[in-house]
């Protein structure tokens, strides 16, 4: 599979896709068409509308779109995303919001590299604003890198979150969700014994696989079942002569979205084909349920090959943060050299990506840090998507980790902060 025409023949499938969607919507739109008394041109402009959109969707990064966020004072204020470090495979970027001053909460959002872009974090981001500093990981797509940048792997992954820790300084809480779980914690157990005066004040794990053998799940029942070299004959490509990083091997998105839409298959199927009767009756609009969703669970980035690979062996097979035997640059990384910064866990009952008891063993992997500093909260019928953005988050989780920064901060906020709309 590592050839550049499997890439390209991936791609020119989802080119041909959009292509036949764009075809047939303007084919069922013809005026003359309407003069037919069958509502058969309209199904097929429908058909073509959603398909057309949901190819197209696969190779777009999609915005922030949080435009404005109320203040204290009332006012809408204008938030421009800036970046702060700029880096090959990933940049640190603000949330500036204009014509505020500057909240005590300092928030860095670590986003994760499985398949979507950070603006899944979207609503997280939207509802964390009006009450904090927001910096998030913002990493890129594999596909856009050129092969002279160099690798990417777990290793390279932890020292960002290094490097950004240190820009951001110590007053710094950190919320990391799903995949970067591992490599936050391990991250924070650098700095702890690299440079202790960089560490964050707080870390907020939520729904991560710190010990992904702790409960069972399809995800860690296919890294059971696949070796490692049957895992890089059949997911492993390399990028097409379309984009920059040419020749740069990968984890194709697209295969991941695959893998994502086969979970739910028949959800999926029905939501689409639901969509489709809409469209032909004329009640589906630009910014429907239906496509504020899948606008953006449908665009999908490349992951580099050792970065995909070395989280599979490492983080599932090999289970190295569970047992903390991690290294980064042939240093081992103790978890229990965290003695100062508090950190809680966040669940998910119904979780079937990462279930629970994954992410709260971390805190049995923080022998050195007191009880008191531990915290964990399980999300009664809440699953991976909700514990942060939906309204277990909104409603739940939420207020529970600003109270948890609020009491481990130096300069705390005023308690429970009420969630604004932004």
């Amino acid at each position: 599979m590592k050839y550049m025409a499997t890439y390209d023949l991936m791609e020119t499938a989802r080119t041909t896709n959009q292509w036949l969607g764009a075809t047939a919507q303007a084919l069922g739109s013809y005026p003359a068409v309407s003069m037919v008394p069958n509502p058969f041109f309209k199904l097929v402009a429908a058909w073509g509308e959603v398909t057309e959109r949901t190819f197209a969707r696969m190779v777009a990064k999609p915005d922030w779109n949080i435009n404005t966020v109320v203040g204290a004072d009332g006012r809408d204020h204008i938030v421009s995303v800036e970046k702060v470090v700029e880096r090959p495979f990933g940049d640190l970027i603000q949330f500036q919001v204009h014509g505020r001053p500057p909240k005590a909460r300092r928030v860095l959002l670590v986003a994760p590299m499985s398949g979507h872009y950070a603006t899944l974090l979207r609503s997280t981001v939207a509802s964390l604003l009006p009450d904090c500093e927001v910096f998030v990981t913002d990493w890129h797509n594999a596909r856009d890198i050129p092969v002279s940048a160099g690798k990417f792997d777990v290793e390279d992954y932890t020292l960002y979150l290094v490097e950004f820790l240190r820009h951001l300084g110590p007053d710094t809480h950190v919320i990391a969700v799903c995949q970067p779980a591992p490599l936050a914690l391990a991250a924070t157990a650098y700095l702890a014994a690299e440079d202790p005066d960089a560490q964050p004040r707080s870390l907020t794990l939520i729904g991560g696989p710190i010990d992904p053998d702790a409960a069972k799940t399809d995800v860690t029942d296919f890294g059971r079942r696949v070796t490692m070299g049957q895992l890089e004959q059949i997911a492993i490509q390399r990028v097409g002569f379309k984009y920059q990083g040419v020749g740069r091997l990968v984890y194709p998105g697209l295969l991941q979205l695959a893998s994502f839409m086969s979970m739910n298959g028949d959800r999926h199927s029905r939501a689409f084909s639901e969509q489709i009767l809409r469209a032909a009756k004329g009640e589906a609009a630009d910014h429907d349920k239906h496509n504020r969703f899948y606008d953006e669970y449908l665009a999908v980035m490349d992951m580099t090959a050792e970065f995909y690979l070395s989280t599979v062996e490492r983080v599932f097979k090999r289970r190295e943060i569970a047992q903390n035997v991690f290294e980064v640059d042939g240093r081992r990384v103790d978890i229990a050299a965290i003695t100062d910064v508090a950190v809680k866990t966040v669940e998910g009952a119904n979780d079937d990506i990462s279930a629970p008891g994954q992410c709260i063993a971390a805190l049995d992997l923080l022998t050195g840090l007191p009880d008191e500093k531990k915290a964990s909260h399980l999300e009664p019928g809440a699953g991976h998507y909700g514990i942060f953005a939906g309204k277990s988050w909104r409603n739940n989780i939420r207020p529970l980790v600003l109270d948890f920064i609020d009491a481990n901060s130096g300069t705390p906020g005023s308690g429970r902060a009420r969630l604004r709309t932004v």
